[in-house]
């Protein structure tokens, strides 16, 4: 146990008392009574056991809201301290003044967000203000802010000792950098804040922090943009996007390397009657959209055990005697564009429903580190109208959204108004039963970008995409949404509106039952529950359960009766043939070890659909003819024939199949057999094999990898590692680029290093209940639960999941002290 020099006598009597003694027997409620004969002991402001178990799962057991938080904090610090303020410094806006202005930082769930410091640090000055923080905090449920209280209390802590000398060889990135030192709450509260913005306007750093009116002043310097085309025509528009999306990347891609899928599996649909809730998030391995996996108990109050996002301290994805639930990014749209029509003679002016009204113009001032190590200021004027930030978009030389004499553009953003947010988790993380959990999805309203299923002890599968959403119907688009960026915006990105920001009637209506103003009210979300099973993909709500399609709500919460992801198709599929009894296992329901099985069997759905006339239309010569001219495919047809359809360590081939399908399932005409309302599982399937470009594309991929040395029949583990660890091969494809159900996501190799992981299945759990209500739980946090290379739990948890070994996630008492890896700590602060 560490006792900080720092603590006043008494309480520094009472740590060092409580070190000496040891802390293998704390009670659950802990003896403030004097110590010692006529010994008083100062009163504590925090007091928290931390026990961690197998892989360095902590678990916290405390009498109040503060000292969990306490606890978190210095559990985190002591496994993730480095990154977190990697990403505190970013959203002050202080990159620049730290790691200079040639620097990046890169929001990794957003795969088009590397920004340069200098515009990132623009950005975040103009969006986190003291204002949006104090927002979010003046909401806070009590015990969410006591959390957050101690959770800059226990962060700060172990920086102290860090700074005192202590934990030698730990956090060797930034022990002794300037820029560690104390948090605030607001660090914490702007971090809240950062994450309820990561799928609407984070996504445009660079357009907002660069949008500037089209004459250059010294506050507003020009922005150095690509050579602007004037105004393109509709085609063009659409044309110039989809080559080079530039920001749009975020939702114009739908083969985007992060995802999720979950299922909620009913009574009906289980050997013995308790329903099971399947977790699998795919966000980043790199940066702070990790989850971290941990438990917080107090006792009568609460008793959660789960991830959260770095820094967070409430469980966002968990499991408890009475529920347990998951989430996937939605296909929801959380913000609506606004065409402003400026002015006369005013580009910082504009007209809104007959009047005149001004930008809000927002000087702003960052410091910047010089090459000598000396500080100097740049200054920016960015602006708001009454919608949100204004913001530019050039892609491809062609100004989709200029901000010229007479037209200049903005957003909205529902989640930049959401003050909702952690409310809803922490009120969640106390619930007692999966009803009481329904009702504050719906109450609360606060989850901003995910939807959620859930289910407890033998009761129904949920699922809900209750969402902050705009509040913008079908016919208020087709009104407001005439001009030619809304009509190629339309075809590029369908329900996403870009409304017309003169007219008052085009504002964002509200439901009488939203909470807010501007947003879809429970009423007009989408939910299903059912006594088989909910899933979702990342495809919209409407094939939640292809037995039940849910349809009727706006086109801004997604699409309905369109295909379907290779992703998704794969996971409605495990359901179909679970029930058929056709996948390989016993019975026709599920058990939670046949579900742990299946989820990690790493087949490749692709294959399945067109592997067989592959090899009977290319393999029955042994050439073909590549980009470059003609290939030998002898070894390569071999090896594919051979290939088991997975990619699980040992096998041999996918690698080929990986390069030639990520090429050819994005031709034109590739597919013979179209999409199909009437079989939307399994359509669009069978196809172009005649295709000069798909024959190509499979000549291609097999000269890949000739020209890399790298053999047809090398087994996968010797390919695809982890990008965050050392050598630890790893199972696992490209979701709704192959169809892999199990997810393991890196860049196209272009040398012998092969695929380095950087996405793919993090927090993997399947939880279900035993006849008396305890949770049965395992899991794995595939990244394992510290990101410092000196930390014994670095790639622990890792190297468990390249063997699939699947970890027991305890949640009792008994579980934990039999299960503990070390005695456990208890950490203590004294009133001031």
């Amino acid at each position: 146990m560490h006792c900080p020099k720092s603590l006043r006598a008494p309480g520094l009597a009472l740590c060092l008392l409580i070190a000496a003694c040891g802390s293998s027997s704390l009670p659950a409620v802990l003896n403030r009574a004097p110590v010692g004969s006529g010994t008083t002991v100062t009163p504590l402001k925090y007091d928290v056991t931390i026990t961690r178990t197998e892989m360095g799962i902590p678990h916290l057991l405390a009498n109040d809201f503060g000292s969990i938080g306490y606890g978190y904090g210095y559990a985190f610090s002591e496994d993730n301290l480095c990154l977190l303020f990697d990403d505190l410094i970013a959203i002050r806006g202080e990159r620049s003044r730290y790691f200079g202005p040639t620097g990046t930082y890169t929001i990794y769930a957003n795969p088009s967000g590397t920004i340069n410091n200098v515009d990132s640090d623009f950005f975040w000055k103009l969006m986190a203000t003291p204002q949006a923080v104090a927002r979010i905090r003046d909401k806070a449920l009590p015990e969410a802010r006591a959390t957050v209280t101690g959770t800059v209390a226990g962060i700060n802590r172990y920086i102290a000792e860090l700074k005192a000398g202590e934990h030698a060889g730990r956090h060797l990135a930034c022990r002794d950098a300037e820029y560690l030192r104390p948090i605030s709450e607001d660090d914490i509260y702007r971090r809240f804040y950062r994450l309820g913005i990561l799928a609407s306007s984070s996504v445009f750093v660079q357009g907002v922090a660069l949008a500037a009116p089209p004459v250059p002043t010294a506050a507003a310097p020009a922005a150095k943009l690509p050579a602007r085309l004037g105004r393109p025509t509709v085609p063009q528009m659409v044309a110039a996007v989809r080559a080079h999306p530039g920001e749009m990347d975020y939702f114009l891609n739908k083969n985007r390397p992060f995802g999720s899928n979950m299922y909620a599996i009913g009574p009906d649909f289980t050997e013995d009657g308790q329903s099971i809730q399947f977790v699998n998030p795919h966000f980043p391995w790199q940066g702070t959209e990790r989850l971290y996996l941990f438990q917080a108990t107090i006792p009568g109050k609460l008793d959660i055990e789960g991830s959260s996002l770095y820094g967070v301290p409430a469980v966002l994805i968990g499991f408890n005697s009475h529920l347990a639930w998951s989430h996937t990014v939605s296909s929801a749209y959380r913000f609506t564009f606004y065409e402003l029509t400026l002015a006369p003679n005013d580009p910082t002016s504009y007209v809104y429903d007959g009047q005149v009204m001004k930008m809000q113009a927002v000087p702003l001032s960052i410091d910047v580190k010089n090459a000598d190590g000396s500080i100097s200021k740049q200054t920016r004027t960015l602006y708001r109208s009454k919608f949100g930030p204004m913001l530019i978009y050039n892609v491809s030389g062609a100004n989709i959204f200029p901000w010229s004499t007479s037209k200049a553009y903005t957003l909205r953003d529902a989640n930049e108004e959401n003050d909702r947010l952690i409310n809803q988790f922490f009120a969640w993380d106390s619930a007692k039963s999966l009803d009481e959990f329904k009702a504050l999805h719906k109450s609360i309203l606060g989850v901003p970008w995910v939807n959620t299923t859930a289910t407890g002890p033998g009761q129904l599968a949920y699922y809900g995409d209750v969402t902050v959403v705009p509040n913008v119907p079908d016919s208020k688009v087709s009104a407001c949404s005439t001009s030619a960026q809304a009509r190629a915006l339309a075809q590029l990105a369908p329900g996403l509106p870009l409304l017309d920001g003169s007219m008052k009637s085009c504002e964002w209506d509200t439901d009488a039952d939203a909470p807010a103003p501007g947003i879809f009210g429970p009423s007009h979300l989408p939910t299903l529950e059912r006594r088989d099973y909910v899933s979702n993909n990342n495809d919209s709500y409407w094939l939640t359960n292809p037995k039940a399609p849910v349809t009727g709500f706006a086109k801004i919460l997604g699409t309905v009766d369109t295909a379907r992801s290779l992703r998704t198709r794969h996971s409605l599929l495990k359901m179909q043939r679970r029930e058929a009894g056709t996948d390989g296992f016993s019975g026709k329901k599920w058990t939670a070890e046949k579900l742990r099985q299946s989820v990690l069997d790493s087949y490749i759905y692709s294959a399945e659909i067109a592997l067989p006339k592959v090899l009977a239309d290319y393999c029955t010569t042994s050439t073909a003819i590549g980009s470059t001219g003609p290939v030998d495919i002898s070894k390569e047809c071999a090896a594919l024939a051979k290939w088991d359809k997975t990619n699980s360590l040992e096998s041999r081939g996918g690698h080929l199949w990986r390069e030639f399908w990520r090429v050819a399932q994005g031709l034109n005409a590739f597919y013979l057999t179209a999409y199909s309302s009437a079989d939307p599982v399994n359509t669009p399937n069978n196809i172009n094999t005649q295709s000069p470009q798909v024959r190509q594309a499979f000549a291609d991929a097999v000269k890949l990898y000739q020209n890399l040395g790298i053999a047809a029949d090398t087994p996968l583990g010797q390919i695809q590692k982890s990008a965050v660890h050392n050598n630890v091969s790893l199972f696992g494809g490209l979701g709704n680029t192959e169809g892999a159900f199990t997810i393991a996501n890196g860049g196209k190799p272009g040398t012998k290093e092969g695929y380095k992981i950087a996405f793919g299945n993090s927090h993997v759990a399947v939880i279900t209940w035993d006849a008396n209500g305890k949770p049965l739980a395992y899991g794995f946090v595939s990244y394992s639960e510290s990101t410092d290379p000196a930390n014994p739990h670095f790639q622990d948890f890792t190297e468990a999941y390249s063997r699939k070994a699947w970890t027991h996630l305890p949640f009792t008492a008994d579980e934990i002290t039999a299960e503990q890896i070390a005695p456990p700590l208890r950490i203590v602060e004294a009133q001031p």
